[in-house]
């Protein structure tokens, strides 16, 4: 009986490699599983120039969002110059995984396994997939997207779900996003280790400013807000009207879920 290598194993490989899944798939299976001999085997098929490329830095890269219906989905791939980032084998490739994302979900990616390590001989850079999102909207909720180009790519990109909301509402605030660039959705979401990392950061501050201790619990939460207001999408001002906050501008609607992929972040 013929060994069959596990998904774990093929994974295993694949991250230690750099190989595509079907070359780790067949080099498991060739060794009877023998992690080493698979690798050797690798080396001795001619892989291990991709599997040195996986260890250069990908900078660069393009990103396609997909909206069908109630679905969006936004993929990256990156890549090592912007010269292969926005030429059409690589940007067609990276709106074929969007589309399929968006219409089978984010398992889809594995499917393309094949194309990219064709891609990255052809081109000798270190090309995969990098961040996958797929949004559903549900009864009563819009799904929206927004994707900035750059020389014919997409290297901005952010997919919204909104209740209550026009199609045009959801869309002002994905445009939004892509510019103020929030960590997340509110305060509920933000760690708190991190909040009390920043605390204590602001605190620190303050002291070696020589606030009065009197009035330094007020003044690290004036700062403390002044840093949520930063990152929590509901608390930022509307990039067209800094008067008003996103929860203002949404007035009765609600935000379900949204994402963001940013090129080089």
């Amino acid at each position: 009986m013929s060994y069959t290598a596990n998904p774990k194993d093929i994974m295993s490989l694949r991250k230690t490699t750099g190989v595509g899944l079907m070359d780790a798939k067949k080099a498991l299976e060739a060794n009877e599983g023998n992690v080493e001999a698979a690798v050797q085997w690798l080396r001795v098929q001619g892989k291990a120039s991709a599997a040195k490329r996986a260890d250069r830095e990908a900078g660069e890269g393009a990103v396609a969002v997909v909206r069908n219906g109630n679905v969006a989905a936004i993929v990256e791939m990156r890549c090592e110059t912007d010269f292969v980032a926005k030429s059409d084998e690589f940007t067609s490739l990276v709106d074929q995984i969007a589309a399929r994302v968006c219409d089978e979900g984010e398992s889809a990616v594995a499917q393309f396994d094949e194309n990219i390590e064709t891609m990255l001989t052809t081109l000798k850079e270190n090309i995969s997939v990098g961040r996958v999102h797929r949004l559903v909207a549900g009864e009563g909720e819009v799904v929206d997207t927004y994707n900035h180009t750059q020389a014919g790519r997409g290297v901005n990109a952010v997919a919204i779900v909104v209740k209550g909301a026009t199609d045009e509402l959801a869309h002002e605030i994905a445009v939004h996003i892509a510019f103020a660039k929030p960590q997340y959705l509110s305060r509920e979401d933000v760690p708190a280790e991190e909040i009390e990392a920043e605390r204590k950061t602001i605190e620190e501050i303050s002291l070696n400013e020589g606030k009065p201790a009197a009035a330094l619990a007020k003044i690290i939460e004036g700062r403390l807000n002044g840093w949520f207001k930063e990152r929590v999408l509901l608390e930022q001002s509307y990039v067209k009207d800094e008067k008003q906050t996103i929860t203002q501008l949404l007035g009765g609607a609600t935000i379900t879920a949204f994402a963001q992929v940013v090129i080089g972040e």
